[in-house]
This record gives structure tokens, C-alpha cells and sequence, in this order.
């Protein structure tokens, strides 16, 4: 059962170093500002709805 844990830890190290491909630091960075405007446009994208759906209901549905 240990060699076979050892086994396995040693196969991912060697994916891990010698199989896989990382991203550079430009690539790293030019993805996080991608997902960073990203989830900005999602989060005022639902803010409008949420702003519009209250007062279409405030509307509806008047105090």
C-alpha cells in the first residue's frame, strides 16, 4: 500500500516537472486582468438588473 502511494507521488512529481507546461508571467498576468474585467462586467451587469427589477417592482407594487 506504500509503494503504491510512493508511486504515486512520484509519478506527479514528474507530470509536475517535467510534462507540464506554465504559464509565463506576462501570460499569468494578461489572464488575471482578463478575469478581473471579467467579473467587474457580471457584477454591474446584475447590479442594473437588480436596480431595474426593484423599481419595476416599487412601481408595481407601490409603499
Amino acid at each position: 500500500m506504500f509503494k503504491k502511494i510512493f508511486n504515486y507521488c512520484k509519478e506527479s512529481y514528474e507530470e509536475l516537472v517535467h510534462k507540464t507546461t506554465w504559464p509565463t508571467r506576462s501570460e499569468l498576468f494578461n489572464s488575471a486582468i482578463v478575469v478581473l474585467v471579467a467579473s467587474l462586467l457580471i457584477a454591474l451587469v446584475v447590479f442594473v438588473m437588480d436596480f431595474t427589477f426593484q423599481h419595476v417592482m416599487e412601481f408595481i407594487y407601490p409603499n
